[in-house]
């Protein structure tokens, strides 16, 4: 079974995450920061993997510290759920419109982190969403996650205007292409890399 729990606690936020990849995409999220639980509830929903999520932060000065945190903790979780990545599929992709919006996303669980994020309409990065969330919290949050579950991903808004529909596209890009990647490929018991790891 695919499945990991981390938690992790600074002065700044107490995280505790618990992820099974061959779940059916059920959630419970708890952040404090109620547009990233939409965000995150979306990404379990549409990668197909089920979240237990909860933090508590300094969000009184910032979500900046609990979104941060979350996804950290998220990406290492994700990280020790894919184990030796023995049969997975490794590479995904997806294109998702909402509306005016539509992202594309491709992700390749290579053990090797990077995080290219392209296209957005200028100022979006600034734009509030939800109360609390900022554009910005976009990139910092699916690139903490890369980083950590030692993902590559490639995220391009092709295009869109709408603030909110702009950084859901992106989320359900990226979890659609997640779900590809990660799912197991019944035809391999192996790893999927000519050097036997990834």
């Amino acid at each position: 079974m695919r499945q990991a729990q981390n938690s992790r606690t600074t002065s700044e936020s107490t995280v505790s995450v618990s992820v099974d990849l061959d779940g059916t995409g059920t959630s419970t999220i708890s952040t404090g920061v109620p547009f990233f639980d939409h965000m995150l509830t979306a990404l379990s929903k549409h990668s197909m993997i089920d979240l237990d999520i909860t933090a508590t932060g300094d969000t009184h000065i910032d979500v900046h510290h609990t979104v941060e945190d979350t996804s950290i903790v998220l990406g290492q979780t994700l990280r020790e759920a894919l184990g030796d990545k023995v049969g997975i599929r490794r590479y995904g992709f997806a294109a998702v419109p909402l509306d005016e919006a539509l992202a594309r996303c491709v992700v390749d669980v290579s053990g090797r982190p990077y995080f290219v994020h392209e296209g957005e309409p200028e100022g979006q990065q600034y734009h509030l969403i939800g109360g609390h969330f900022t554009g910005s919290m976009t990139s910092h949050s699916l690139e903490s996650i890369a980083f950590n579950a030692g993902l590559t991903v490639h995220l391009d808004l092709i295009r869109g205007r709408d603030p909110h529909h702009i950084v859901e596209a992106e989320f359900k890009a990226f979890a659609r292409a997640l779900r590809e990647a990660v799912e197991t490929d019944p035809r391999s018991n192996s790893v999927p890399s000519t050097k036997g790891v990834l």
